[in-house]
């Protein structure tokens, strides 16, 4: 499981939300990520700093990106749907995709946000494997 992969992330390589996923999901989906690319999403944590959209989601949303998107996004059948059904379930969980709204649910110090990412990890496994059968017809 991608969540398997989360505490080489979080708590040793000490990266934020949005870089967690990203690494972690880089490795699971041997999306050929290199590290410069990575860091990329380094100022999406704490919902691009500014308490707005979660770094989680972003994250998610960039490792779709990469399973869905050939070379641009406009030219992607698969990129809107897929993201809209990921968008659906984060709000389904949280009510919200702002970090504003979905860090007091789940922050705890001790933790941090390790609740939120390991449920967009779950999130994230869903959506690929529920788009993936709505394909299939």
């Amino acid at each position: 499981m991608l969540k398997d992969l989360l505490p080489k992330f979080y708590f040793e390589g000490n990266y934020n939300c949005a870089e967690t996923i990203l690494r972690a999901g880089n490795e699971y989906y041997n999306l050929g990520l290199h590290d410069k690319d990575m860091i990329s999403f380094g100022a999406f944590g704490a919902g691009i700093q500014t308490g707005n959209t979660c770094g989680a989601v972003l994250a998610v949303a960039g490792i779709l990106s990469m399973k869905y998107v050939e070379a641009k996004a406009h030219e992607s059948q698969d990129i809107k749907p897929v993201v809209t059904l990921m968008m659906k379930k984060f709000k389904e969980l949280y009510g919200s995709t702002l970090c504003k709204d979905i860090k007091p649910q789940s922050f705890k110090p001790e933790y941090r946000c390790q609740k939120t990412i390991e449920a967009s990890c779950d999130i994230l496994e869903a959506v690929i494997a529920e788009y993936e059968q709505s394909k299939l017809g």
